[in-house]
């Protein structure tokens, strides 16, 4: 009954919509009424700029994280491993569920990326940098979040079976789980990817238009 309780827990703590929150009361407007139409990080990075995205960003990723850590509020967490990451799993992907069905905004969240790297960052911290290294380093190549999600999440069971070797199977389904999710939430932006519709995030434009200098010469 307390692993229920909790679970429910982790949902609330996920369905926290953190962009619809910051858009309505500093903008006065609900960022699901622009650009792609979901509450997550990226949509928050094209309509309100970096700053708001990174913020909506850092609050997405801590929900996961206060809901895995829920886990350690069950006694049987610290008596046996296997059970402690089982439970932070189900903490976990109920915290993301609630990202992206969230009950506090009629359901209508966001893809759950930033959610899913804030649960594997409460989990397994190294593998999460990992992740966040390849995440930054495609956004500081390309400026295109979804790409950058992407990849990451593709990263992620190559680190989680290869160079981790993690011995817990259902952690391994969980990360091949994750990178077919992110795939096909990422759908209509790998579409755009494809015919170069899709919308880069306002950063490194200095970069940019250097880059453009040198091109003109």
């Amino acid at each position: 009954m307390n692993e229920v309780l909790l679970i429910v827990l982790a949902y609330l703590i996920g369905s926290i919509p953190t962009a619809v929150i910051i858009s309505k009361v500093f903008f006065g407007f609900d960022i699901r009424e622009y650009g792609s139409g979901n509450s997550g990080a990226t949509n928050t990075y094209r309509i309100l700029g970096p700053k708001w995205g990174t913020i909506v960003m850092i609050g997405d990723m801590l929900k996961a994280i206060v809901a895995v850590k829920l886990a350690f509020f069950l006694p049987n967490s610290f008596e046996n491993d296997i059970y402690l990451v089982n439970m932070q799993l189900g903490l976990g992907l109920a915290a993301v569920v609630g990202h992206i069905f969230p009950i506090w905004a009629e359901f209508r969240g966001g893809k759950g990326v930033a959610s899913l790297f804030g649960m594997v960052l409460g989990i397994q911290p190294n593998v999460a940098l990992c992740c966040v290294g390849v995440f930054i380093l495609v956004l500081y190549l390309t400026r295109w979040v979804s790409l950058s999600s992407i990849l990451a999440s593709i990263a992620f069971p190559i680190f989680i079976l290869v160079i981790f070797n993690e011995p817990e199977k259902l952690y391994r389904v969980f990360a091949l789980t994750v990178a077919m999710l992110v795939l096909l939430t990422h759908q209509k932006n790998i579409g755009r990817l494809i015919n170069g519709s899709e919308s880069k995030v306002p950063i490194l434009k200095h970069r940019d238009r250097r880059r453009k200098e040198r091109e003109k010469l």
